[in-house]
C-alpha cells in the first residue's frame, strides 16, 4: 500500500468515524445524557476570566451565541481530531500490518481517551439532566463517552479496511474496486449517518435554552410579583435539566457529623415558609430587566445544617446542582432565617426552566448564588469555590442599592399642546435584603431632587415599585434620574472601589424629549 493510499484511506475514515461518534453523542443528549459536546464547553469556561469572557460573549453576539459557537466548535474540533487520528493510524498501519496492532487501536481510540476525559473532565462528568446523584452520573457519562469512543474506533479500522481490502481475483478475471469508488461508498454512508445527525441537533435545539435564556422583565409590564413564564432567567446550560424527582435526592455532606440524604417529600415535612424575595443577575445593567420579584416556598437550610451539625472546621457551604453548576455561600448566611430551600414559585411547583424540583433562595446575594436543581449541600472550609467565583467573579456578591425608570421609554417624545395629564413616570427600586425607605427623581439631570410614592412594598428582602407624575413646563430634552435609598439609610449611588465583576453601580438614566 502506498503512502499517500494509506494516508488519504486514514484521513477519510477517521472524518466518518468522527461522525458516527459526534452522531452517538447527539443521540445520547436526546436521551438527557451528558457528552462532551457540552461539558467541555462548561469544564474550559472557568478558566477565562471575565474580562475576556464578557468581551468575547460581545463579539459573538450575547450568551446564547457564544453557547452555540462552543457546541459547534467542539463537533468540529471532534471531526478534525478524527480525520487527524485516521490520517496517522493509516500512516502507521502501512507499516504494521499485523494483528497485535489493530488489537492496539482499543487501546489508543478507547481506553485512552476514557482515561483522559475522567481526568480532565473530572469536575464536570457529575452532569446530569434527569436528577442522578452526582457519583452515578459521573459513572453514567463516563458510560456513554465509552460507548461514543468504541463507535469511533470501530468505524475507524472498518471503514480502512474497506477502502484498502486486497484485489478480488476470479477464474475469468480480476475485479478490484477502485478506491476512488470505495472511498465514494463510506462518502455517502459518512453523509446519510451526518442527515441522522442534522436531525437530532434540530430537536436538540428546538429544547435548548435559547428561547427563553436572557429573558429580562422591565417596562410597562412590570407587577409587584413576576409571572413565572416572564421571571427573568439566567442559564449556562444548552439544554437545562429536566429532572425525574423519583431519580433525584438531596445530598447534605462535607464538614458535618451527621451526613444525610433526603427525598423531596422529606423536605416537604418540614415546618414551610413563604417569602417574598427579589432576584437579580450580577451582570443586570442599570437599565436591565434580569431583575424579577416572586413569592418563594420551601424549608429553612438551617434546618438541614442543624441536623447535620456542621464541624468546627465549616466557613462555607458550596451547592451544587444537578447540571455541575456550583456557588458557595457563608455559612453564617446558611444559618439565617431567610435562606431557604424553594420547592414552590408563586404557588406553583418550581418550573422546570427555575430549578425544579428545588433552588436555594439567598436572600440580598446575586441571583448565581441562587442555585437552581440542587442536588447536594456540601459543608466546607474558607477557601471553597464555585463556578463563577473560580473564573474570577466577585469578590462582593452582595447586591448594591438599585433603581430603574420603567415608564417613560428613554428617548421617547411628548408633545407639550397635547398634554392633558401630567405624565405618569414609575419604576422598581431594589436593595438587596436591606429594604427600600425612599425613592427620589430628578428631571434635571441630578440637579434637584424630588419624592417619588413607593405604591409597592415588598418587604426588606424585594423590591419596591414607584410612581410620581411631572408635568413639564416648556419644551426641550430632559434627563431623568432616580435613586433609593435603602432600609438602612444608605443612598444609592456610583461605588467607586466596587469590582466591575461585583455587579454594576451608579443610578439609571433616561433622556425624553418635548415638543410645543
Amino acid at each position: 500500500m502506498s503512502r499517500s493510499k494509506a494516508l488519504s484511506a486514514g484521513l477519510l475514515a477517521g472524518l466518518v468515524a468522527g461522525i458516527a461518534m459526534t452522531v452517538m453523542m447527539l443521540l445520547l443528549a436526546r436521551f438527557d445524557i451528558a457528552t462532551p459536546l457540552v461539558i467541555v464547553g462548561d469544564r474550559l469556561s472557568v478558566f477565562i476570566s471575565p474580562g475576556p469572557f464578557l468581551s468575547l460573549m460581545g463579539q459573538v453576539g450575547g450568551y446564547n451565541h457564544l453557547k452555540q459557537l462552543g457546541v459547534g466548535s467542539t463537533i468540529a474540533g471532534q471531526l478534525l481530531v478524527g480525520a487527524f487520528a485516521g490520517a496517522i493510524f493509516g500512516l502507521l498501519i502501512r507499516r504494521n500490518p499485523a494483528r497485535r496492532f489493530m488489537l492496539a487501536t482499543i487501546a489508543v481510540f478507547v481506553v485512552l481517551p476514557i482515561v483522559v476525559a475522567a481526568v480532565a473532565l473530572w469536575p464536570v462528568l457529575g452532569t446530569s439532566y434527569r436528577g442522578l446523584p452526582i457519583n452515578v452520573a459521573r459513572l453514567v457519562t463516563l458510560v456513554g463517552f465509552a460507548l461514543c469512543v468504541f463507535i469511533f474506533e470501530r468505524t475507524l479500522v472498518a471503514g480502512f479496511q474497506f477502502l484498502t481490502r486486497p484485489k478480488i481475483e476470479s477464474e475469468d478475471r480480476e475485479f478490484t474496486p477502485t478506491i476512488g469508488r470505495r472511498a465514494f461508498v463510506l462518502s455517502a454512508i459518512g453523509v446519510a449517518v451526518a442527515g441522522g445527525g442534522v436531525a437530532l441537533a434540530r430537536k436538540l435545539y428546538r429544547a435548548a435554552t435559547f428561547g427563553y435564556d436572557g429573558t429580562q422583565y422591565k417596562g410597562r409590564l412590570v407587577q409587584p410579583i413576576t409571572p413565572n413564564d416572564l421571571f427573568y432567567c439566567v442559564t449556562k446550560n444548552v439544554i437545562d435539566p429536566r429532572i425525574n424527582v423519583d431519580l433525584w435526592h438531596l445530598e447534605v455532606n462535607g464538614l458535618v457529623e451527621h451526613g444525610a440524604t433526603w427525598r423531596l417529600q422529606d423536605l416537604k415535612g418540614f415546618s414551610a415558609v413563604a417569602q417574598q424575595t427579589t432576584l437579580m443577575c450580577i451582570s443586570n445593567g442599570l437599565d436591565a430587566g434580569l431583575i424579577s420579584n416572586a413569592i418563594w416556598k420551601g424549608l429553612l437550610l438551617r434546618d438541614l445544617l442543624d441536623q447535620a451539625a456542621p464541624l468546627s472546621g465549616a466557613a462555607r457551604v458550596r451547592l451544587h446542582g444537578v447540571d455541575n453548576y456550583t456557588d458557595t455561600i457563608p455559612l453564617e448566611k446558611a444559618m439565617d432565617p431567610t435562606t431557604l430551600l424553594a420547592y414552590e414559585m408563586n404557588g406553583v411547583p418550581l418550573p422546570h426552566r427555575h430549578g425544579y424540583p428545588l433552588r436555594v433562595i439567598v436572600p440580598g446575594y446575586f441571583g448565581e448564588k441562587h442555585v437552581k436543581w440542587l442536588t447536594q449541600i456540601e459543608v466546607s472550609e474558607a477557601t471553597a469555590k464555585g463556578f463563577y467565583e473560580t473564573q474570577g467573579w466577585g469578590p462582593d456578591f452582595i447586591t448594591p442599592t438599585r433603581s430603574r425608570i420603567d415608564v417613560p421609554d428613554h428617548e421617547s417624545w411628548f408633545s407639550l399642546g397635547k398634554l392633558s395629564a401630567p405624565i405618569g413616570v414609575k419604576g422598581m427600586a431594589y436593595g438587596g435584603d436591606r429594604g427600600i425607605s425612599r425613592v427620589e427623581v430628578s428631571f434635571d439631570d441630578g440637579g434637584t431632587w424630588r419624592d417619588a410614592e413607593i405604591h409597592y412594598a415588598g418587604g426588606d428582602l424585594a423590591w419596591s415599585l414607584w410612581k410620581t407624575d411631572w408635568m413639564p413646563e416648556q419644551p426641550g430634552d430632559y434627563t431623568l434620574v432616580v435613586r433609593a435609598t435603602d432600609g438602612e439609610g444608605d443612598v444609592q449611588d456610583w461605588e467607586a472601589d466596587r469590582s466591575p465583576f461585583s455587579g454594576v453601580t451608579g443610578l439609571h438614566k433616561i433622556v425624553v424629549h418635548g415638543t410645543a
